[in-house]
């Protein structure tokens, strides 16, 4: 997919893993499709402040690091909304993938992975966190945010599922949608589950 980063500026990563090998493995296989990679680290705390200074696009970070662990950096970085933040976690980990997603983690990866896994996980982590900034654009409240995000999550699942859009394209329907109509998107995720459910939705316009 690195056409994807020809269309745009190129997306900067912050790489935290006390591995060099994995660390070397993902620096290259972000360079092969087109990502920048403009930090690394082999600890948690050295890529908070990392991520602190260089406020790149997005953060990867393993789970078991020394000093201070993924899920604690992740709660850091995600917390202060510097970055999404993708986990890395091994099979034995997958108890962990909870956790991650409480610490404020968009996606994860499961080791080992290949090249195919790493692009999609990036892309979806980059397209969930601009989805989060959207919807705390339009509210103040976190209560208010956490039921917006629940019924939006809701009608992009009805419109991928009514007519096969992938998750990025369901959220700019009802983005745009908002948008043309001047209405909130929870009103249109509120529609949408409205219509689909009496089976009278619309076709989405591309």
């Amino acid at each position: 997919m690195a056409e994807t980063q020809t269309d745009a500026e190129r997306r900067r990563v912050l790489i935290a893993e006390d591995e060099a090998l994995i660390r070397l493995d993902l620096a290259e296989m972000l360079a092969e499709e087109g990502y920048e990679v403009v930090g690394e680290a082999g600890d948690g705390e050295t890529a908070v402040k990392l991520a602190e200074e260089l406020k790149p696009d997005l953060v990867i970070l393993d789970i078991k690091m020394p000093i201070m662990d993924g899920l604690a950096a992740a709660e850091r970085i995600a917390g202060a909304r510097i970055a999404p933040v993708i986990i890395l976690t091994a099979f034995s980990q997958r108890d962990l993938v909870e956790r991650a997603r409480a610490a404020g983690a968009m996606a994860y990866l499961v080791k080992p992975f290949q090249k195919s896994d790493l692009v999609p996980a990036v892309e979806i982590a980059l397209s969930r966190y601009s989805e989060l900034a959207a919807l705390e654009a339009e509210v103040a409240g976190l209560t208010d945010r956490l039921e917006i995000r629940k019924t939006v999550e809701r009608a992009k699942g009805a419109l991928m599922t009514t007519y096969g859009m992938t998750e990025p394209q369901a959220f700019k329907w009802i983005q745009r949608t908002a948008m043309d109509h001047r209405l909130t998107m929870k009103e249109v995720a509120e529609r949408i589950l409205a219509e689909t459910a009496g089976g009278e939705v619309a076709q989405p316009t591309a």
